[in-house]
């Protein structure tokens, strides 16, 4: 059998790409933010994560370019050898205080961070548990243990008297960590932190939480999971990512300055890797401070997913529950899910399309995220074009 044989017999994208309906991979040309160009036309962003929309804000970007300026393109090595700057330590600085920890540390992308906390943390013999919907960067890094010999468990997405079940398996003697997104990025819902948090004390274990989908989007100030259920103290460890809320590319992880020191120094993640770019931080840091100064920009990025959420709803679409930046919107089916994205994007509105397997059958979605940047004309346009298309198609009356 030939290797590439796969590669030949994978004939699905091309399938929908004759149809006409393939959402992937369209190349944005323009983007102000609520609104991009593609293929070049105007057309209302109904699927960004760039939840405060920084990534055109004038400081940001001016921001990365001094730093383009003074440091150059790129850093040429890992953190661990030449590929430390100064602006790298500050960000960190500037994030741990923020987060109210000792330390962070930074990684080259969010996924990758993951991949360097996960196998690096959890050794032969010890166990991993993750929740089954996590992130694939988690599932990844759970591989990567697992591979190492430690010990993989999952439990029911969001379930906490299955995560209960699953922790009366493991020794109570055993080195355990309980990982979960703190805002799932399929469904939008929040972990059950508190009950979370309460199970890993009574079975001695430690806690990572992602917060890629929660930084700028839940806690005071915006400040993540931990924060919205005041747990600061009670989550070992938050990693996150700079390509959403600060509007950038990277990862960090956040937590107990030995901790942070440990992975620091034996994360291959981190150490074989080039360090996260000198533009990439500054615009980084410059939103991390924009988020400080503005906090509203976090009540109306909330505000602006609730309008949607209850307008959709009650045009009779079925609307995953929840308070985050993330309103899903649940179709059902493969096909019916192309033909109603590719009728909004006709119609002059972009959103995600999520099918089979990657959701389960009959969670098939328009996975739709604001940005606080969206004024009531941009809501009102994508809220009258489901209503148009949802009639169009019989899934709402």
């Amino acid at each position: 059998m030939d290797l590439f044989q796969k590669c030949y017999d994978f004939t699905r994208a091309d399938e929908v790409k004759a149809s006409g309906m393939y959402p992937y991979f369209r190349a944005i040309e323009e983007n102000e933010g609520p609104v991009v160009q593609i293929e070049g036309r105007k057309i209302v962003m109904a699927g960004s994560n760039n939840y405060l929309g920084l990534t055109a804000d004038p400081r940001v970007k001016e921001a990365a370019q001094q730093a383009l300026e003074k440091y150059g393109t790129g850093c040429s090595g890992s953190r661990y050898l030449t590929g430390t700057l100064d602006l790298h330590i500050e960000l960190e600085e500037r994030m741990a205080k923020f987060f109210q920890k000792e330390a962070v540390l930074l990684f080259s992308t969010g996924y990758q961070t993951a991949q360097g906390i996960i196998p690096t943390l959890v050794q032969r013999g010890e166990v991993v548990i993750s929740d089954k919907d996590n992130h694939a960067c988690i599932v990844a890094g759970n591989l990567m243990a697992r591979g190492a010999t430690a010990d993989l468990l999952r439990y029911k997405h969001n379930d906490m008297n299955d995560l209960e079940r699953v922790l009366s398996k493991t020794s109570k003697d055993q080195a355990k960590l309980i990982v979960s997104d703190g805002v799932f990025s399929t469904g939008g819902e929040i972990v059950e932190l508190p009950r979370l948090v309460e199970l890993a004390k009574d079975n001695n274990a430690r806690i990572l939480i992602d917060d890629a989908h929660s930084v700028g989007v839940i806690g005071k100030g915006g400040r993540g999971t931990a924060s919205e259920f005041d747990l600061v103290d009670q989550v070992d460890l938050t990693m996150g990512t700079f390509s959403k809320t600060f509007a950038s590319l990277g990862g960090f992880v956040a937590g107990d300055a030995k901790v942070i020191d440990y992975i620091k120094h034996h994360a291959a993640a981190l150490i074989f890797s080039a360090s996260p770019t000198p533009a990439s931080v500054a615009a980084a840091m410059a939103a991390l401070e924009i988020l400080e100064k503005e906090p509203e920009r976090v009540q109306k990025l909330i505000r602006n997913a609730n309008k949607v959420r209850t307008e959709l709803r009650a045009a009779g679409f079925t609307v995953i529950d929840g308070r985050t930046a993330i309103v899903p919107v649940i179709v059902g089916d493969d096909l019916l899910a192309f033909k109603m994205w590719r009728m909004l994007y006709d119609a002059g509105v972009f959103v995600n399309v999520f099918i089979s397997p990657g959701v389960p059958q009959g969670r098939q979605m328009m996975r739709t995220s604001y940005m606080s940047t969206h004024e009531d004309e941009h809501l009102d346009f994508i809220i009258d074009t489901f209503k148009k298309v949802g009639k169009e198609l019989g899934i709402v009356e």
